[in-house]
């Protein structure tokens, strides 16, 4: 067997994090960190502070060479400072000896985002003092545990834990200022720095720390590196990658801030936070640093678009979606993106040593009575495999590969339902199984490297778990259909070769006929013209450019859902898009039963195996809610309707969550979709809370009607009153004062309508997609 072979002593292993896989929250003496405050959901996780003999035997069985793992902060010091909790460390002791009795490399990241909630409450990251209290904290790990670890990673990812944890506001401690999220990054560097310094003090072998590195990309050069930007798309690539990407390595490898960065963080609270001397601090030399790798960053300019909240300063960017295949949490899949990425660093950073410390990906995995069959991992893991070897072998200095993660995990504002393990666990027992891609990656670590010969006797099962595809497409490949897209025609072929396989009669025969017809199914529009013009103008452009026919159909009557259903069984069609009705009918199980692949713009009311593309309701509404507890609102009343929309209903949850994390009750009034029936319901809540202070309204008619009710009852807005709304129609802009309301991309909705169907022509596995809203804030709120 003939393998592609990476470098001698090429370190495999896998990543995990102390927050996501130990539980025991409140064992031992571990304080509160502020993902405990901030968290719905119970932490138990993996009950891995309990269960890690079972863990590490569970690597060792696998072949891993190396465990990075996280050392929790609140379970060393409880109070964030202070004494230390010995029993806290304990555990880890008792884990390192565990691992090296397994012969199994532990390497150690002294911050994966639980800071102590005792340190947020007397500032957190964005004050100066937490930077030294970090590296306290780092001297005392090292104490205990520096006679067994090597090789140590201040920090992880922290973009991450600076700008969704304290400008987006979607991670702990949910904080939204820009100028508190520039100051968190800077004082997160200062503690790497203060840390590496203590660290080496204590004679530790190795230092590094780990970045979320992410190539900034217009659409265009997704698919073509090389390609020519305008001057204002340039802009935009460089700015984006000096907030996301340069913010954090030229501080740290090189001493300074980017040039253009400076500007941006001065209009964002000023620089006063960043000292004399401080940036000699956050470069201290690093042995190592870890890349962790899941998708590009995809932008081009659009001089109308607001900042995007975790992207302070992104004025007249816009973040877009690509036609590609995707994982379940919507994240393009581009494997070519990690060469970029390392081939970049060593360019850049020609002396620095690389480890590519987390990649991987969430699946919709199905448990059987056979095994966990996750194909879609094992290739997702295998293609980035194939390019990060192409990396080493163009001289990119790349030392090791750690996979994310071991266990099925709890996901951050995600919970439970992500699943990025290679082991399966049960949460209700606790019981774990490894799913094929466990298995997969053991063969490729005892190999040191990935198969280039086929196994004996491939079928075509195998061709099309191999190259992420259903046995149809393959039997399409194989008979020479031009139906089938370069790309995935390059995939099949690419297994053929790979396997050896040699066509049979059932791939002959599997052929099914092909019309290139696509049914754009419209109903009648409830949920605004917009959305519908949207869908027809950029589905249909897409769909054509792909070589479809597109037939528009109208859904309104029994006797149109019966015509379109034998329109499919009789395979006149090839895919139909469906815009279901605002209430719930039969048209998408009935359309699910003829094997024609279907797609739904909209979550339907039943759970269905249909895949459909929405946008996050309930996190928008968080947001909006969360935005007027911050700017001091406490008496808040909502305008719902109607409740038969799944929207709505999703808007009602949102909204009702953020107000449970602090203590307070809904006030609600029913109304349907008019601006007449939002003011009617504006007067009550009105009427019957003389007190309120802020409203918000399920759609932006609803609150423009509030608007309207608030000046008809002498309420000054929003001095008295703040209203917010929920779609940013064309009126939203326009109203007085300007309404402040959560934006729902339509025009992303419907490009993922039509790239999700193009995959499932193709016969890739396909989930559904959520897309991220945006709140926009003007004058009302």
């Amino acid at each position: 067997m003939s393998t592609a072979s990476f470098p001698e002593g090429f370190v495999w292993g896998v990543s995990t994090s102390a927050f996501q896989i130990e539980g025991a929250t409140s064992t031992d003496g571990r304080g509160p960190s502020i993902w405990d405050v901030f968290s719905a959901d119970r932490a138990e996780a993996c009950d891995h502070y309990h269960r890690y003999p079972e863990d590490v035997r569970l690597m060792k069985d696998l072949g891993m060479a190396a465990y990075r793992f996280s050392v929790s902060w609140p379970r060393v010091f409880p109070g964030g400072s202070g004494k230390v909790n010995e029993a806290g460390l304990d555990f880890y002791d008792r884990l390192l000896d565990e691992l090296l009795a397994a012969g199994i490399t532990p390497y150690a990241t002294l911050y994966h985002w639980d800071l102590p909630q005792a340190l947020e409450e007397l500032g957190g990251w964005p004050s100066r003092d937490t930077a030294h209290r970090f590296a306290d904290y780092a001297a005392a790990v090292h104490g205990r545990l520096g006679d067994r670890v090597d090789t140590w990673f201040t920090l992880n990812e922290p973009w991450v834990a600076a700008f969704l944890g304290y400008s987006d506001g979607s991670h702990a401690p949910g904080r939204k200022s820009a100028a508190e999220a520039f100051k968190s990054a800077h004082h997160m560097m200062l503690a790497h720095g203060l840390a590496t310094q203590a660290l080496r003090s204590g004679g530790a072998a190795r230092v590094g720390t780990v970045l979320n590195i992410s190539p900034v990309l217009t659409p265009a050069q997704v698919s073509d590196f090389g390609r020519q930007l305008s001057e204002e798309d340039a802009e935009a690539v460089a700015r984006i990658d000096a907030l996301a990407n340069r913010q954090f390595l030229e501080p740290m490898l090189r001493g300074s801030y980017p040039a253009e960065l400076l500007p941006i963080i001065e209009r964002n609270g000023g620089l006063g936070h960043i000292r004399d001397g401080d940036l000699d601090i956050i470069a201290q030399p690093l042995d190592l640093l870890g890349v962790n790798y899941y998708s590009p960053s995809v932008v081009q300019a659009q001089p109308s678009e607001p900042a995007a909240p975790a992207y302070p300063g992104s004025e007249g960017v816009l973040f877009c979606t690509i036609p590609t295949a995707v994982t379940a949490m919507g994240w393009p899949i581009v494997p070519n993106c990690l060469s970029l990425v390392l081939r970049r660093l060593s360019a850049e950073y020609p002396e620095l040593d690389l480890m590519v410390t987390e990649n991987g990906a969430d699946f919709v995995d199905v448990v059987t009575g056979d095994g966990i069959h996750d194909v879609e991992r094992i290739s997702f893991v295998e293609e980035h495999l194939r390019a990060l070897l192409s990396a080493v072998e163009g001289g990119a200095r790349v030392r090791g590969y750690l996979v994310w993660t071991l266990l099925d995990n709890f996901e951050w504002t995600e919970g439970y339902q992500r699943k990025f393990g290679l082991v399966h666990v049960d949460f209700a027992t606790q019981k774990r199984r490894p799913k094929d891609s466990a298995l997969w990656y053991r063969d490729v670590i005892r190999r040191n490297g990935l198969t280039e010969t086929p196994p004996k006797r491939p079928t075509l099962e195998t061709v099309a778990a191999r190259s992420g595809v259903s046995r149809a497409t393959v039997s399409r490949v194989v008979n020479g259909e031009a139906s089938v897209s370069p790309e995935v025609r390059t995939a099949v072929m690419r297994a053929v070769k790979e396997l050896g396989y040699v066509p049979n009669a059932a791939a002959r025969s599997l052929v099914t006929r092909r019309t290139n017809a696509i049914a754009l199914v419209l109903s009648v529009p409830r949920q605004g013209d917009a959305l519908t013009v949207a869908v027809v103008q950029y589905v249909t452009s897409m769909l054509e450019g792909a070589g479809k026919q597109i037939t528009l159909m109208l859904a309104d009557t029994a006797e149109s859902h019966r015509r379109i259903v034998q329109q499919a069984e009789a395979r006149l069609v090839d895919g139909v898009v469906l815009l279901p009705p605002d209430r719930g009918d039969t048209l998408a199980e009935r359309l699910s039963r003829t094997d024609v692949p279907i797609v739904l713009l909209g979550k339907p009311a039943v759970a269905s195996l249909v895949p459909y593309v929405d946008v996050d309701n309930a996190g928008g509404a968080a947001a909006a809610t969360e935005h007027l507890l911050a700017s001091g609102r406490r008496r808040i009343g909502m305008i719902c309707g109607p409740m038969d929309l799944v929207a709505v209903q999703d808007r009602l949850a949102g909204h009702r969550a953020a107000l449970q994390r602090v203590g307070a009750q809904p006030l609600l009034a029913l109304a349907d979709l008019t601006r007449a029936s939002g003011a009617a319901a504006a007067r009550q809540l009105l009427g019957d809370e003389p007190a309120l202070d802020a409203v918000f309204a399920a759609t932006d008619q609803l609150a423009i009607g509030a608007l309207q009710a608030a000046r008809e009852l002498g309420r000054r807005v929003p001095e008295d009153l703040a209203i917010v709304g929920f779609d940013d129609i064309d009126a939203a802009s326009a109203t007085t004062p300007g309404l402040t309301t959560v934006r729902v991309p339509l025009a992303e909705q419907a490009l993922a309508v039509a790239r999700l169907l193009l995959s499932r022509l193709e016969g890739r596995h396909t989930t559904s997609v959520v897309l991220p809203t945006r709140l926009v804030i003007r004058e009302s709120g």
